[in-house]
């Protein structure tokens, strides 16, 4: 293998050849000029070929070092642009979340940019997956899930009041079916998210109605896709509340009765490992999303 040149040497050619000057190229890498002149010397005897033409009190590049000074220039420039990228890339932060795909569309992205306003320095990644949560396991940092409030090797922070309640579009045809009464809901395609199968049964048993098959309509695979369709007046779909509150503002969907279903402390909380010190990011992000939500002021559970 082809050694390569004394890379100082190869540095004080690249300075001295860009201001043609020894005595500015000494004041660039703070040495003197005559340590810049034996480093070029050192260089020329390297690869064998003069290139500088030295003149009194100046110098010039030889036809070979012109040349030379052009490929090596450009190699100089990848250098320090690599080195600068790699330096702001170091000032920045990472933040890893895994959370909902819903709970991130509709609630979470939506409030993102005013994090990002706040904290420049952090960049987020976002992912989605409904694995149970294993911080020795997975690469993030934090993550957003529904439960009980108790995992695993993890703080957990409520976060929102999880009430479900019947919404629908206010398109939706009913001139045949009218909507008085839980019992009537028989008379309508009930929209269902596979995330959230046991919603519908939970709301029902909780008016008191048994006549109704819980599991009956249509199914999507997550609740944003119900939502959609409900919006589209394609059904009846059982919301959280806190997840359609653009849409109930807007008269996109209304409630069918108004009769939710406050399920306590089954809800969702932001999960940290509870086994390490807590990065700045992931503080800054904690601190951030309890002051947006609902019951900002709960202690962690």
């Amino acid at each position: 293998m082809e050694r390569l040149p004394p890379l100082n040497a190869l540095r004080a050619f690249e300075v001295a050849a860009r201001h043609l000057s020894v005595t500015l190229a000494a004041d660039e890498l703070c040495v003197t000029p005559g340590a810049v002149s034996r480093k070029i010397r050192e260089l020329e005897e390297f690869v064998d070929t003069p290139l500088f033409v030295r003149g009194h009190q100046q110098i010039a590049l030889t036809a070979e070092g012109a040349d030379y000074f052009k490929s090596i220039s450009r190699l100089f420039t990848e250098v320090r642009e690599a080195t600068s990228r790699l330096g702001r890339r170091s000032q920045r932060q990472q933040l890893k979340i895994r959370a909902y795909s819903t709970f991130s569309t509709r609630w979470l992205i939506p409030r993102l940019s005013d994090f990002h306003d706040r904290y420049p320095e952090i960049e987020v990644s976002l992912t989605s997956s409904l694995e149970e949560v294993d911080f020795d396991r997975d690469e993030i940092d934090c993550a957003i899930r529904l439960g009980e409030g108790t995992w695993r090797g993890a703080n957990s922070y409520w976060l929102v009041p999880n009430v479900i309640c019947p919404v629908m579009s206010p398109k939706l045809p009913r001139a045949d079916a009218p909507l008085n009464a839980p019992e009537d809901l028989g008379r309508y395609t009930l929209l269902h998210s596979l995330a959230r199968i046991d919603d519908w049964g939970d709301w029902l048993r909780s008016v008191g109605e048994t006549g109704i098959d819980p599991l009956g309509g249509a199914t999507f695979q997550i609740s944003s896709m119900a939502y959609a369709a409900a919006i589209r007046g394609q059904g009846i779909a059982m919301a959280q509340l806190f997840l359609i509150e653009d849409e109930l503002r807007s008269g996109e969907l209304v409630k069918v009765f108004d009769r939710g279903l406050e399920r306590g402390r089954f809800t969702y909380y932001l999960l940290t490992p509870s086994d390490r010190p807590e990065k700045p990011q992931v503080t800054a992000f904690r601190e951030w999303i309890l002051a947006r939500v609902i019951g900002s002021d709960d202690a962690s559970a």
